[in-house]
């Protein structure tokens, strides 16, 4: 079935027919003699046990994602980052090596950077990931993962993301990949080779700034190994009410989607022909240096955006982004609603100065995030926030 039939079609699972899945909001399950209980826990993740662990709401919103990534299963967490940390962790050992991107998201790097290599002795490789032999060339004999985010924070670069799972499973490597921007979507690494496919369900998945959460999508051994040790040991869960939100949301993606990506464009093509613009990241654009790789593995495009302003001049830039009336200023993204955000506001604070620089981000980067606002009263907001610029 396609993504649409997927996300809106539903059998009737309960014993009274809802034609919405109804909320489990309980934390255990009872069973009805010792043999029953027992045999679950030979099973427990299948079964119906303990929420911390499965929870028949969240398992209805699982199969979901799971299928349109086309992967075998997926397991929900409470935050993108819970997500990110379970899937590396399982695929990382003491003293092992990982490479990843240079432009990757600031928390993912900070649990590279810091917390595998204080805790763990794990180093970690940042390349611009643009060619193959990018990657080919940071491999170590302890190389354990290569981690992915195309297209990378901020900057977008792309990577070739099957050529990269080519290569690891060539040298027996794992692979990640933070596929939160393209969505399920548009874009499918899994069906590129990818091992485990990551996402900040915060954003598209959600789609409403109502929730914070994230997932994984692997097959089902590798799931299944995740539930039993990372996610729960470490207590990775979902809430029942959440998942439930994500089921509901997960019915307008593929539209939401579509009509984002839409206005998204239209807004990156003004602000590429803005004299007050220097440069607009977007992979959607013809001028994007990648435009031809991202058609080849991508079906669409994301929501999120980032361009540089023609100043560096701090108070300028706050004069811009104050300026904004229907952007609101926050630090999330993948909304219904639009928002900016100027990342030198928290990267200066979350990565030493030098990490800053290598990604190649100037102060002057703005982020926008598109929601489904109409395009003309966007695009005339930003034009009289480019106005308070000096």
């Amino acid at each position: 079935m396609k993504d649409e039939t997927i996300l809106n079609h539903d059998e009737a699972k309960d014993q009274y027919g809802a034609i919405v899945a109804p909320i489990y909001q309980n934390s255990l399950f009872r069973f009805k003699d010792w043999d029953s209980i027992d045999k679950a826990f030979d099973h427990k993740t299948e079964d119906y046990i303990y929420s911390r662990l499965m929870n028949p709401t969240v398992r209805e919103a699982e199969d979901k994602i799971a299928a349109i990534c086309r992967g075998e299963k997926a397991k929900l967490c409470g935050s993108g980052m819970a997500a990110i940390s379970s899937a590396v962790l399982h695929c990382v050992k003491a003293n092992g090596h990982i490479v990843t991107v240079k432009n990757v998201y600031g928390p993912s790097n900070n649990f590279f950077n810091k917390y595998l290599k204080q805790k763990f002795n794990i180093e970690t490789s940042y390349v611009e990931g643009k060619k193959i032999e990018d990657f080919q060339n940071a491999i170590r004999p302890n190389t354990q993962l290569i981690y992915l985010e195309s297209p990378a924070s901020l900057t977008m670069e792309l990577q070739d993301v099957q050529a990269v799972a080519n290569l690891a499973k060539q040298k027996g490597i794992k692979t990640v990949i933070d596929n939160t921007w393209a969505s399920p979507i548009f874009q499918k690494p899994l069906e590129m080779g990818i091992d485990i496919e990551v996402h900040s369900a915060s954003k598209y998945l959600g789609g409403h700034s109502d929730l914070v959460a994230g997932v994984i999508v692997s097959s089902k051994q590798i799931v299944d190994q995740i539930i039993s040790a990372e996610h729960e040991l470490l207590g990775a869960k979902m809430a029942p009410i959440e998942g439930w939100l994500i089921l509901r949301s997960l019915r307008t993606l593929p539209l939401r989607m579509k009509a984002m990506m839409e206005t998204t464009i239209e807004i990156a093509q003004f602000l590429e022909a803005h004299d007050r613009v220097k440069k607009v990241h977007y992979p959607g654009l013809k001028s994007f240096d990648q435009y031809e790789l991202g058609k080849r593995q991508m079906t669409g495009y994301g929501c999120l955006l980032s361009f540089e302003l023609v100043t560096s001049n701090l108070d300028s830039i706050k004069a811009f982004v104050n300026a904004l009336k229907l952007f609101s200023l926050g630090v999330s993204w993948g909304g219904h609603d639009s928002l900016v955000y100027a990342p030198v506001i928290s990267y200066l604070k979350e990565l030493p100065k030098e990490r800053f620089e290598e990604m190649g981000i100037s102060p002057s980067v703005i982020r926008l995030s598109i929601g489904l606002e109409h395009v003309t009263d966007l695009k005339n907001d930003l034009n009289d926030a480019f106005s308070a610029i000096k």
